[in-house]
């Protein structure tokens, strides 16, 4: 598998999800694509987008509900690449969105393996990997990013660091599509800083491939570890996205 390759992987998948060709994400010009039906969605994406914004870096290509079409163009007209995804231009966006009753969600960056970096990193623990059945009893909350949670039934495969029989850190894949597993990692807090997360992402990314998928990685902006992790193991940035919803479906600010 090429990086070539997987870039058109993960488009297709965008694809698939933005309503439109993958193609699209690759002109100079932004895009607007009519939301509807159909599709192979991510499997935490169980509905047709209302109103969202996919970057792989050239363009933006808009996935909207018919009545927001006009307003994503004129969104994407007065802000373009990388503009649109800052924090001025969202709160326009918000007020763009409010007459809807939708204001923005989501917002992560997206992370895909570079074939040229394949190094599995070691650690001074036992490193094992684990099937479904090794990490059935695992579903607690020190391992929420690894895994998905017990009734989703995505979690494929995990790899996890011991120190003697205790685990202390894991990584987990997700089956979010048919060609994509989502990589995610947690290390309990006593054992931060010692190159843990990297020995367990990057021997899974090698899992992954092993079996014929490509591995993804997803890490919020501000998640200066969890980016810098991403990138120790070979992972590169490849795509961003924007997500609005509902009013209730957004959580309320904190009162103090």
């Amino acid at each position: 598998m090429t990086n070539t390759e997987i870039l058109r992987i993960a488009a297709e998948q965008s694809a698939e999800e933005s309503c439109c060709a993958p193609e699209d994400f690759f002109r100079t010009e932004n895009v607007v694509a009519l939301s509807r039906e159909g599709g192979k969605r991510r499997a935490y994406i169980p509905a047709p987008h209302v109103f969202d914004l996919t970057s792989y870096g050239r363009n933006v290509v808009a996935c909207v509900r018919r009545d927001l079409q006009e307003a994503a163009s004129s969104y994407l007209k007065e802000y373009g690449v990388p503009h649109c995804f800052e924090t001025p231009a969202l709160h326009e966006l918000d007020k763009k969105l409010a007459p809807f009753g939708l204001k923005t969600k989501f917002q992560a960056e997206y992370f895909l393996p570079d074939i040229t970096k394949t190094r599995v990193f070691g650690c001074a623990y036992a490193v094992r990997v684990l099937q479904p059945p090794d990490f059935a009893g695992l579903y607690l909350p020190e391992w929420r990013n690894a895994l998905c949670g017990q009734e989703e039934g995505r979690d494929r495969l995990c790899v996890g660091a011991y120190e003697g029989e205790a685990l202390i850190a894991l990584a987990g894949a997700s089956a979010d599509c048919e060609a994509m597993w989502q990589i995610g990692v947690d290390v309990l807090p006593a054992y931060r800083g010692r190159g843990l997360a990297k020995a367990v992402t990057s021997r899974l990314r090698a899992e992954v491939f092993a079996r014929g998928k490509v591995p993804f990685y997803c890490a919020a902006w501000p998640n200066i570890p969890s980016v810098r992790n991403a990138l120790a193991c070979g992972f590169l940035p490849a795509w961003v996205q924007l997500t609005a919803k509902p009013f209730g479906e957004v959580p309320a600010e904190k009162e103090e």
